[in-house]
């Protein structure tokens, strides 16, 4: 949030010098339940609401958002803003129920990361966008390496979310859409307790098999880490992390031409990967809507989102943007792999559960998850005993 209050603010006050912006950054953890607060507060301190992907059913059951193409907000809307050139995965985050309660602004994605010059040195081609998770796990032995001569590997194949955390089911499960399955019927009972499911969570847990020692306690940092300095060829993780992993010399010990991009690898019905969106949305009892949609809609336009991309590295959701040619030379490569995952999670309706109890089912999936990754339960146990608990919560 600094850093959107330090560079994007004056920005977007080049146009509208008259409103004044103010971040508020609040542990993740705590953000949540402190926008809940504050919807349901007699006196609410904020205008605008950053949601993370899975939020919207919650705040939009409590009405803490307003309608963002309702009466109100719709007179306020530029006639150049064109809803239609978002792309519909990342704009769906901020809808529930028919309604369009938030926008895409910091857009996001699971992707595969790889290492050029490991590859290389494994005597092994370029990993590409069709490549698939038999021909992935034929190649994963070569790349667990011995790089000094000391008798030790030294250098894995992989590493991703393992930890029990509530990130971590959503490797599995954009195992488990590429391989055709899904996390609820369309009853909304769950739908991943059968052979498609055990079969993508045996998938993640033979990742361990070619991954760096302790994985199992591994998750976004310890992944991320391991990957920027050089110790993994291959990290599934969020591909916001991207510029900070391939072009930041402040943080990483690669370099833009050492660092691929692409989706997971493609299952039996698709390429994988999972959606993460930040979306933002105007509070419903803001005394200031058209200054505060204003700024989003100038954050989420096509202008915006390209100097948000190119001075903050956040992702794009709009089509004319991803096709453009991106302000800086980086993006291109970005830009084309973003377009395909975005493409492959509205196929494969590759997101967690939409629901106002979407929280309480992802923890339900951690867990679980985390005891078949750990070998305390069989794949089909673990599997069978999320799903009751899930619909459950659900009902």
């Amino acid at each position: 949030m600094k850093a959107w209050q330090q560079t994007l603010v004056p920005e977007f006050n080049k146009e509208f010098p008259n409103i004044n912006v103010v971040f508020d950054g609040v542990p993740y953890t705590e953000l949540l339940a402190k926008m809940m607060l504050d919807a349901t507060s007699p006196d609410p301190e904020y205008d605008i609401l950053l949601v993370d992907d899975p939020w919207v059913p919650q705040l939009a059951q409590i009405g803490a958002l307003k309608d963002l193409k309702g009466s109100e907000i719709a007179g306020m809307t530029s006639a150049d803003y064109d809803w239609d050139d978002f792309n519909a995965a990342p704009l769906a985050a901020g809808a529930w129920d028919g309604v369009q309660y938030a926008v895409p602004v910091r857009s996001n994605v699971l992707l595969r990361f790889y290492n050029r010059k490991l590859y290389q040195e494994a005597g092994l081609p370029e990993p590409t966008p069709a490549q698939t998770w038999d021909e992935f796990f034929a190649e994963a032995p070569k790349l667990v390496r011995d790089t000094n001569g000391d008798g030790k590997d030294d250098v894995w194949a992989i590493d991703t979310y393992f930890v029990r955390e509530p990130l971590t089911p959503t490797i599995w499960q954009s195992i488990l859409n590429a391989n055709g399955g899904s996390l609820l019927d369309d009853a909304g009972k769950p739908a991943f307790a059968n052979e498609i499911g055990e079969k993508s969570l045996e998938t993640h847990k033979r990742l361990l098999d070619y991954a760096p020692p302790g994985a199992l306690g591994h998750g976004f940092s310890e992944s991320l880490q391991a990957f920027r300095q050089g110790m993994v060829a291959n990290m599934f993780n969020w591909g916001s992390v991207y510029k900070s992993t391939a072009v930041d010399p402040k943080s990483t010990t690669l370099t833009v031409d050492q660092v691929g991009i692409q989706v997971l690898p493609v299952g039996t019905a698709s390429a994988g990967t999972h959606r993460g969106i930040w979306i933002a949305g105007v509070s419903s009892k803001t005394e200031e809507t058209e200054a505060s949609w204003a700024f989003l809609q100038w954050l989420t336009s096509k202008q915006g989102e390209s100097i948000n991309a190119a001075l903050m590295g956040s992702f794009p959701a709009r089509k004319s943007t991803l096709a453009g040619t991106p302000a800086e030379p980086w993006l291109g490569p970005v830009y084309a792999t973003l377009q395909q995952a975005y493409e492959a999670a509205e196929t494969g309706h590759m997101w967690r559960i939409r629901s106002p109890k979407s929280d309480a089912a992802q923890q339900i999936l951690a867990d679980e998850i985390a005891r078949g990754l750990a070998g305390q339960a069989s794949a089909s146990e673990a599997l069978s005993t999320a799903a009751g608990k899930i619909e459950k919560a659900l009902r």
